[in-house]
């Protein structure tokens, strides 16, 4: 007998707002959380947008304690607290307790600026803190220090399919028994003069530096480039009869995921191993394509990228479901984009309404979706699916059915 997952809490910190209401708020309004980088660090990179923070961490946490953590693990720290919150501060054994974050890059901000405080101050200048800061781990051992986890502290490290992965770890974690609540997603804080430069140099960032609100346009026939984001996304899992038990709300269901590699390049994807994840998520849901109504589209807005996933969908699923791609108000949240995808799926199902895909101009010819544009689109959407995949052939889809 399958055991039943429900998602109780959620929590975030984005480019478009500092917790879950004000995200969602600006999704459905079409907002924009896209700026332009305005440091002097920026002024000869030939990206200068990215996709920043609406509420600095520093203004939620405790002053010492932010002094201690990389950024990446302060944004999992704010949206972890949300998510708790959130989901009623769930009283469990801290051994069937569990956390799950995934993440891209971890402390790459403290080890590219402990890197510049070595080189130009010398050892002795080198932050103490500077090991637990920059590991990737961190961020899932410092929400386990938070919340008194005990049940194991995981990190999924899959590129830009980390937090989609992470979820369905969580998943996992509790249908084989070995939790009852599991606390995962993904986080991410890498805008930095290196990681902009290495995209621009491989022509995947978009350059639209004089109209950055527009810059990130996926299925649009103008899209140039993905445009770096940074946050975090947490949601709380629980075993449907634990989470009754204790007269919780279940805001849906997870009802399923699928994991593939696609064993073909470094950076291109290729549609057959992301048909496979949707096709197995599908299957461990125990649904049909007919049965999936919406889809949350990975759409990077990568001239490539792009129609591989519109490829993938049409193939898996077809060309009914109503489908979006957030990533055109948040930019690319790397390793916590597929938690964010996750977070408007979850809400699309619970509100009946579809999140716009802004700057969607003129529909690429070659992509045949029944895309959302302009308008938020109203409706029923008992199930679900949202795609991450990243650099290395990592790919994850995720179904969620209404609770």
């Amino acid at each position: 007998m399958t055991t039943n997952v429900v998602v109780t809490g959620l929590g975030a910190t984005t480019p478009l707002g500092g917790d879950v209401p004000t995200t969602w708020e600006a999704l459905l309004a079409g907002r924009s959380g896209i700026r332009a980088i305005e440091e002097e660090w920026a002024a000869d990179l030939p990206v200068r947008i990215a996709g920043r923070l609406h509420v600095e961490p520093g203004e939620v946490l405790d002053r010492v304690q932010a002094r201690r953590l990389d950024r990446c693990e302060q944004v999992a720290i704010v949206a972890a607290r949300e998510a708790w919150a959130h989901a009623g501060r769930p009283e469990v054994e801290p051994e069937r307790l569990a956390v799950v974050v995934g993440t891209g890059t971890g402390g790459a901000l403290t080890i590219l600026g402990q890197h510049d405080v070595l080189r130009t101050s010398g050892v002795r200048k080198v932050s103490p803190r500077t090991v637990p800061m920059m590991m990737a781990n961190g961020p899932a051992a410092w929400v386990s220090i938070e919340l008194g986890a005990r049940g194991g502290a995981h990190t999924p490290v899959s590129a830009c399919a980390s937090g989609a992965e992470a979820i369905a770890m969580g998943l996992d974690l509790i249908r084989l028994g070995r939790a009852d609540v599991v606390v995962a997603g993904g986080a991410e804080a890498c805008v930095h003069p290196l990681p902009l430069a290495g995209f621009a140099q491989a022509k995947a960032h978009s350059t639209r530096n004089d109209e950055p609100e527009r810059a990130s346009r996926p299925f649009d026939v103008d899209r140039d480039g993905f445009v770096i984001g940074e946050g975090c996304v947490l949601v709380v899992l629980e075993r449907a009869d634990f989470a009754a038990a204790r007269g919780a709300r279940a805001h849906a269901v997870l009802a399923g995921a699928g994991i593939t590699s696609d064993a073909h390049h470094i950076t291109a994807a290729h549609p057959d191993g992301q048909t496979r994840a949707i096709r197995l998520a599908l299957s461990a849901a125990g649904l049909t394509p007919q049965d999936i109504h919406h889809v949350h589209a990975h759409a990077t807005s990568t001239p490539s990228g792009d129609l591989t996933e519109a490829e993938s969908i049409a193939a898996a699923v077809g060309l009914h479901p109503v489908v979006t791609a957030t990533k055109s108000m948040t930019g690319h949240l790397f390793g916590a984009a597929g938690a964010m995808g996750a977070l408007a799926t979850i809400l699309a199902i619970r509100d009946g309404i579809v999140p716009p895909t802004a700057n969607l101009d003129r529909l690429d010819p070659e992509i045949p979706l029944d895309v959302a544009a302009g308008e938020p689109r109203k409706g029923l959407f008992p199930a679900a699916l949202t795609n991450s995949f990243g650099f290395g052939g990592h790919n994850a889809s995720l179904v969620f059915t209404e609770a």
